[in-house]
């Protein structure tokens, strides 16, 4: 019989498809998958000497995770993360976001913690000074609420105590569980360089933050004005448009009758918030919408309000369709409403206090709050017979993204910055290609979203953060001064208001992301342009962040970078996804489906989450399971055992003239490869591709694909194929050539994958670096592997023959089910060339195959028993025959295929005549029907392929005979 191998295959372990399969039972057996074959079973000789040699030098059966803060703190006591000019002078930097100093580690921080160091170690290693700057953000809104609560807990409201008091709770409470989120950074490997870690409030940043206010308003920039903003009425406070999250909510549709002044007619409006009409300053209608034309002009008495009277309007910007047509003009609580008044001149009247109670415009209303008084007022308006009717409708409810309440528009006086001449700046930074965002679709995004941008409310009403550096004049507080500090702000009023005049600080402080807008440079000595670190460092290279906050922080950091700075900030954005769960769902506590990192560390080890979070693709989302964890820490332990296996097999550290023969083979270098042998040759022509190929994705931020990669070589080209063929040479005498250069290849090709593997799991491959030799150099900082070495793409097809065959062989015994200790016979018949390099690797072939050593025959044409054997076609001009006696009893094997055979009759007899019944056919549903129908078709060819394996076991018999 033929077997047929495919070329798509791949690994040792996988089925081949056949040309001709009368041995087979059907497609689904062909798929399935055949056991590992472990070779580590065989104590040889050698191998057990020389792990008694090397007892000292062997390592412990599993990777310790506990190893890795060891490790971690070893590294940072060598300083190596701190930039080193000596091998490159030009820099990689990247300024680390700076999480809030509030928080704890989430899988978030965990993925641009995983991105940033791989880029930084992979950068550290070509040699380039790396500067990767940590820090954290006081974070205003979320720090202040933090300190409120416990303070709460205490029985003491923030407003019982002074400003200064109250701050200087919160500088105590940061010094105190501040550090928590840097430590757990820590426990990732992140490889910052800490002695430049920075917080936003420190004195130099603070600095940097007054220095940009005064220099934006001396450019016009910054102006002061009563605005539409978001309002938090719990936090008592303006927040910015993108920290309003906006959630599709059930909700309530009321129709209100406003009767029209001087007549009978009612105009029935429909509004989502009753409670504001006490704010409503006129009615509008579409004027094409001829149903209310005759009132154009007129004037209508707002309910409950004791006869006052608004105009009727029209404007283009009613709809029509929505409610009846008609639209109540509130500009005081409503963003397009306000839009409106500002364009028709329309007056704006406030009911809303900040926190959130109806004020006295509300009348007999005042002091409710916003949700009660929505109530009470419709039930008055029913009982005054002006409620027409209700109806369910669902809301677009804007939420604060701190506290989750619903936010109020309301008319508030604030700080602001005018962005338009700062984002054309921007936009033109992308355009000249000067910034460059990974993936490149988020240009749209950024270019859209500066095209179309708003001034920037920057004024929060929090007593945490960068008080704003203005002034005012006591009895004039119309006019204020801008100033670095309140002596020159002081001077600056006795200039121009006399000695006797008295000044008072704004008591707001600047929204949180301004301060981060000035990170990249800020960070490094900004505004002083002198310092050493702004001057090597500035601009940085890198800006690594998640693509939900390209507004909230990229593109302000560009704008403020160009502006203050006259350069880009950074070169490359690059833009990483949300992780998810295995479901795809956004993790959070209501569903339950958080996964903490510090709980996913101590059990799958830092490494192993590294890798399995840096698998994704730039830009987009990646869902994280336990069982991606748990086959990365897998894939942990066989390199840990890989390290094991090689380790004690090379010569005792302290036998330095073996050590001196092993690394005296320069596999780079074109003559020393062109004379290994051939699986040797092999194994290193792949690593140098791999290299090249894993080198240019790093280069390109691909991490998925250099994690791919690298894990595909080294799991299925190196341990499961050239580990396994090496110890054909290791299991002879340890001063065998052969097994000398199998060292010195097994040593080599590790090492370099340990490089390449490095940059995403930096624990476990920086432990078996300081094992495996005595180093002049740790690993984090040892040189990246060159490109562009030999490789004999001759070897590789060569060794590929030989995979083919081996996997032939090793799937014929799975057919067969031959017992994995049992060595069969084999005649490989090939011509001349192919003979010539298969048999030299005549060892390695029967160790694979489980092979009888010696009865493994080379000839040019098929074995005389060949009618008796199995035939396999591995390749093209590449076969093998298997006595079928030596596989099998094969009268026992007629038995069993002959009672196999009957019972798969009965069960197919069955199928059949439950498809010939007609009820069967009418009444089962469609999708049973069919299913039997499969099976009925499936169970026949088993049969067909039963029979005709039996029909050749037959014929084998006879021939003996």
């Amino acid at each position: 019989m033929i077997l047929q191998m495919s070329p798509l295959i791949s690994g040792p372990t996988l089925l081949s498809s056949y040309r001709l399969n009368p041995l087979l039972f059907s497609k689904r057996q062909r798929c399935m998958k055949l056991p590992h074959w472990n070779f580590n079973r065989t104590k040889q000789k050698f191998f057990a000497v020389a792990a008694a040699e090397n007892n000292k030098d062997t390592l412990p059966k599993t990777f310790d995770f506990t190893s890795e803060e060891r490790i971690y703190n070893w590294w940072e006591s060598q300083g190596y993360f701190k930039p080193n000019f000596e091998r490159g002078s030009d820099p990689f930097v990247i300024s680390m976001p700076p999480p809030n100093v509030t928080g704890s580690l989430h899988m978030g921080h965990a993925m641009f913690v995983t991105l940033e160091d791989i880029m930084v170690r992979y950068h550290r290693m070509k040699g380039r000074p790396t500067l990767w700057l940590p820090g954290t953000d006081h974070a205003g809104i979320a720090t202040q609420l933090v300190v409120e609560k416990m303070l709460a807990a205490e029985g003491i409201k923030r407003v019982e105590l002074s400003r200064d008091e109250f701050t200087k709770r919160v500088w105590e409470w940061k010094e105190k569980y501040g550090g928590t989120i840097t430590s757990q950074i820590k426990r990732l490997g992140a490889s910052c360089d800490w002695t430049r870690e920075r917080f936003t409030l420190d004195e130099q940043l603070s600095r940097a933050v007054v220095e940009a206010f005064i220099r934006l308003h001396e450019k016009g920039l910054i102006y002061q004005g009563s605005y539409m903003v978001n309002w938090s009425p719990n936090l008592q406070t303006a927040v910015s448009d993108l920290e309003v999250e906006y959630s599709e909510e059930p909700g309530t549709l009321y129709y209100i009758k406003y009767r029209v002044a001087g007549r009978s007619d009612f105009l029935t409006i429909a509004t989502t918030r009753p409670e504001t009409l006490f704010g409503d300053v006129a009615l509008a209608v579409n004027p094409q919408d001829e149903h209310y034309s005759q009132f154009i002009g007129m004037m209508a008495i707002v309910p409950m309000t004791y006869g006052r009277h608004v105009p009727i309007i029209s404007d283009k910007y009613v709809d029509k369709e929505f409610g009846t047509g008609v639209l109540k003009i509130s500009p005081g609580h409503d963003h397009n409403d306000y839009l409106l008044a500002r364009k028709l001149g329309l007056p704006i009247l406030n009911v809303m206090n900040k926190d959130g109670t109806l004020n006295e415009v509300a009348g007999l209303f005042r002091g409710l709050d916003r949700f009660e008084a929505r109530k009470k007022l419709w039930s008055d308006l029913e009982e005054t017979g002006l409620a027409v009717k209700k109806e369910p409708h669902t809301l677009r409810v804007p939420r604060s993204q701190r506290g989750g309440e619903v936010i109020e528009p309301l008319v508030s006086k604030q700080w602001f910055v005018t962005m338009e001449p700062l984002a054309e700046k921007a936009l033109h930074a992308v355009e000249k290609g000067e910034l460059t965002i990974m993936p490149e679709r988020f240009e749209k995004i950024y270019n859209h979203w500066l095209s179309n941008i708003k001034d920037w409310c920057i004024s929060r009403q929090l007593w945490w953060g960068h008080r704003i550096p203005v002034w005012y004049i006591v009895g004039k507080e119309e006019e204020y001064i801008v100033a670095r500090n309140a002596d020159e702000a002081l001077e600056k009023a006795h200039q121009k208001y006399g000695k006797n005049v008295e000044i008072y600080q704004d008591p707001d402080v600047l929204d949180t992301w301004f301060s981060s807008a000035l990170w990249p440079f800020s960070t490094l000595g900004w505004p002083d342009v002198s310092a050493d670190d702004f001057k090597k460092f500035y601009p940085t290279t890198m800006l690594e962040t998640g693509h939900d906050i390209l507004f909230f922080w990229v593109a302000r950091m560009v704008m403020m970078g160009i502006e203050f700075t006259g350069s880009v900030p950074f070169s490359h954005v690059y833009l990483h996804g949300l992780i998810r769960d295995s479901q795809g769902r956004k993790m959070s506590k209501t569903l339950g489906n958080v996964i903490d990192p510090i709980d996913t560390i101590k059990e799958f080890g830092a490494d192993a989450l590294r890798f399995t979070i840096s698998l994704g693709t730039a830009g987009q989302d990646l869902s994280l399971s336990i069982e991606r964890l748990t086959a990365n820490k897998a894939f942990t332990n066989k390199l840990w055992n890989a390290g094991k296996f090689i380790l004690q097999n090379l010569p005792s550290q302290n036998d330095i003239s073996r050590w001196e023969i092993l690394l005296a083979y320069k596999f780079d270098e074109e003559e020393c490869l062109c004379k290994a042998p051939l699986p040797e040759c092999w194994v290193v022509s792949k690593l140098h591709m791999l290299i090249d190929t894993v080198t240019a994705s790093y280069d390109k931020y691909f991490f998925g694909d250099v994690g791919r990669e690298t894990y595909d070589f080294f799991w299925s080209d190196f341990a499961d194929w050239y580990i396994e063929a090496s110890k054909a040479r290791l299991y002879r005498s340890e001063y065998d050539s052969d097994a000398i250069i199998a060292q010195a290849v097994l040593l080599y090709v590790f090492e370099n994958i340990l490089k390449l593997l490095h940059p995403f799991m930096p624990f476990v491959t920086e432990e078996l670096w300081q094992s495996l030799r005595k180093r002049k150099e740790a690993l984090i900082v040892s040189p990246w592997p060159q490109t562009s070495l030999p490789r004999h793409m001759s070897a590789i097809k060569r060794f590929e023959n030989l995979q083919s065959l081996t996997r032939a062989i090793r799937n014929a015994r799975a057919e067969y089910s031959v017992e994995p200790a049992k060595r069969i016979s084999a005649s490989i018949v090939a011509n001349e060339e192919v003979i010539q390099y298969i048999s030299k690797e005549k060892e390695v072939l029967a160790l694979l195959s489980r092979l009888d050593l010696l009865n493994v025959h080379f000839t040019e044409s098929p074995p005389g028993d060949a009618n008796q054997s199995v035939h396999l076609v591995a390749s093209e001009g590449l076969e093998a025959y298997l006595p079928l006696a030596d596989m099998v009893d094969i009268s026992a094997e007629v038995q069993r295929l002959s009672k196999r055979l009957s019972k798969m009759q009965s069960e197919y007899d069955g199928l059949i005549a439950r498809l010939s019944s007609s009820k069967f056919v009418e009444k089962a549903p469609e999708d049973v029907v069919r299913g039997v129908q499969e099976k009925a078709a499936e169970a026949e060819e088993k049969i067909n392929l039963t029979k005709n394996r039996l029909a050749f076991l037959r014929s084998t018999v006879m021939v003996t005979k």
